[in-house]
């Protein structure tokens, strides 16, 4: 990589965090004027929107989710995906977060597959505690991978946070239990029947 090349990506680093800094700012103005459940709300709201656009684009660049049969397989890949949408919308040198499969579902690969998301730094949380804005603040972690999910058109049937560094904990870890087969099945169009005129 090129001096250009460094100093270019650095200076980008710095506008994330310039925006991520105007972002928790943002929130305590709002949490300040109208109620920290409001500041929480809004920013839950915008950051799914914007998580759902990621996921789609996610979707469109990886092409149909998978549905080889085999589970591991194609949680293993909603699993990158994921990873993907990851890295999309928040640089890695602002978070050390990974995605590991826990559970493929059952062997006749239906039921629910456990992915889980463990996240040891979050710039977020960061600019918040910076901003004074921490006591109240709740992580919209959950709304996030609600919009990932919708967007690369996933059904969760679990979507918590077991721990989470804004409570104090070493590490976020996140549980999504996603409905498999992972591809969404389409149903089959009606049969045709000629019509009879009578």
């Amino acid at each position: 990589m090129s001096a250009d090349e460094v100093n270019q990506r650095a200076q980008t680093v710095e506008a994330y965090r310039l925006w991520w800094q105007h972002d928790a700012h943002w929130y305590q103005g709002v949490a300040s004027r109208f109620g920290q459940q409001a500041a929480n709300e809004i920013n839950a709201e915008a950051l799914r929107k914007v998580a759902v656009h990621v996921g789609q684009r996610v979707g469109r660049r990886s092409g149909p989710l998978p549905d080889s049969g085999d589970n591991g397989k194609d949680l293993e890949e909603l699993r990158r995906r994921y990873d993907e949408c990851g890295d999309r919308m928040f640089p890695r040198e602002l978070r050390n977060a990974s995605t590991e499969v826990e559970d493929q579902g059952d062997r006749e690969g239906k039921g629910e597959g456990l992915i889980v998301l463990t996240l040891r730094r979050n710039f977020a949380i960061t600019m918040v505690r910076m901003a004074g804005s921490l006591e109240g603040y709740r992580c919209p972690c959950t709304d996030i991978h609600a919009g990932w999910s919708e967007g690369l058109g996933v059904t969760l049937t679990e979507n918590r946070a077991e721990t989470c560094l804004r409570d104090g904990d070493k590490a976020c870890r996140l549980l999504m239990r996603v409905a498999t087969p992972v591809a969404p099945v389409t149903p089959l169009a009606p049969a045709s029947s000629p019509t009879t005129e009578g």
